[in-house]
Formats: structure tokens, C-alpha cells, sequence
């Protein structure tokens, strides 16, 4: 069971860290302002669409964390996808490789490139 009073201050704590008012954090979840003014003040309990809603768009918020306190806030990084982390490749000082360029891509479709 959620204990409402700690799950409330869970969610004040991520909406701190974000710098996120209640208005701007119900409409970056995707929710009625209403629904989280009657969470915050006890009057409703969450439902799992809202915790599930916190915990898709705030990718550092554990779902363990949140109903029940377990873990931490925000949660580490986790490494499961090596293909979104970056790896840097170290050269020794003899070798004659030289960057030229570095290019980053973003999600979005749009890139930019840095050339020495």
C-alpha cells in the first residue's frame, strides 16, 4: 500500500529538482493541473497511468522509488543500451592519428559537426 503522505513528497521532490511547478508538471506528464492538486493535497490517490506517466517522463525517477521510498532519487544511469553511450577510444602518444572532425548526432534527425 502507498503511503500518501511520502509518495506526495516524492513527487514535490522530483517537481523540486526539475524546477517544475504543479501546472508545468502536470502538463509535462500529460495530465489534468486538477489531478495533481487533489494528489498533492491527499484528496485523491494516484492511479498506475499517473505513476507511469512520472516515471516515462522523468527517466531518473525509479518506479521502486516512488511508491514506496526504495532506492534513490535520481536513480544512476543505467548502462543497458551500448549503443547510447559514447565510448572513448585512448591513443597512445606514439601513434600519428589525428582527429579530424567530430560529428554529433541528435535524436531529433539534426546534427552538427566540429572540425579541428
Amino acid at each position: 500500500m502507498i503511503n500518501s503522505l511520502d509518495f506526495t513528497s516524492r513527487i514535490k521532490k522530483v517537481m523540486d529538482f526539475h524546477q517544475l511547478s504543479a501546472s508545468l508538471f502536470a502538463d509535462k506528464i500529460g495530465v489534468q493541473r486538477s489531478s495533481i492538486s487533489h494528489i498533492l493535497s491527499g484528496r485523491n490517490k494516484p492511479s498506475l497511468d499517473f505513476i507511469l506517466k512520472i516515471t516515462s517522463e522523468f527517466k531518473d525517477v525509479d518506479i521502486h522509488w516512488l511508491l514506496h521510498g526504495d532506492g534513490s532519487f535520481p536513480k544512476k544511469a543505467e548502462l543497458t543500451n551500448p549503443a547510447s553511450n559514447p565510448t572513448v577510444f585512448a591513443t597512445s602518444s606514439n601513434d600519428k592519428k589525428k582527429i579530424q572532425r567530430i560529428v554529433v548526432f541528435y535524436n531529433d534527425g539534426t546534427f552538427e559537426e566540429y572540425r579541428k
